[in-house]
């Protein structure tokens, strides 16, 4: 089984919390399915769960090089050079990441309002950034963004490879393979 959520805002990736946070069970009915790969709580957008450990492999196995594309929302306006040192790869602390797909992207019609909004700054334009990577690591379309200058305001994962978020509201689900 397979299955696309569109992970909101301020949801772990997870399906219990001793804390009482909002989880996954909270939007998932189907039993015996789990998450193949993560999204931040503070991130939203596709996630998707399986009960097939191979298929969650290929999806999350770096050496697959797997697809992700992200739109971000940064602050600031961003320019040529940020995007040609995402194109290139950027360092971080746990090394150097693999070139990613760069582009400036508009904010998208479809998307909906985030709760709490993205704070906003009268001073401090933002602007989208479309962003392909091949690897995951830890909150890594942020500390890129960072370190370019652009700090990520908002993000969204919108494909894992061939599977897309289209259509799909925050909180819903669809099944793609049975």
């Amino acid at each position: 089984m397979l299955i696309a959520l569109n992970k909101p805002y301020g949801v772990l990736c997870q399906f219990t919390d001793a804390q009482g946070r909002s989880t996954l069970a909270d939007f998932v009915v189907q039993k015996d399915v789990y998450a193949a790969g993560r999204l931040d709580r503070d991130s939203e957008g596709l996630l998707l769960l399986t009960d097939d450990g191979a298929l969650a492999h290929r999806l999350t196995d770096p050496r697959h090089k797997q697809s992700k594309t992200y739109l971000a929302q940064v602050e600031g306006c961003i320019d040529e050079a940020a995007l040609r040192a995402l194109y290139c790869g950027v360092a971080l602390n746990d090394g150097p990441t693999l070139p990613a797909e760069a582009s400036r992207a508009s904010e998208p019609a479809w998307l909906w309002p985030r709760d709490p909004p993205v704070r906003f700054r009268k001073a401090i334009p933002t602007s989208w950034l479309r962003l392909t990577l091949r690897e995951g690591r830890n909150r890594q379309v942020r500390r890129m963004t960072a370190a370019v200058g652009f700090p990520t305001l908002r993000l969204i994962r919108v494909s894992i490879g061939e599977h897309a978020l289209e259509g799909l509201f925050p909180g819903e689900t669809r099944v793609l393979q049975d």
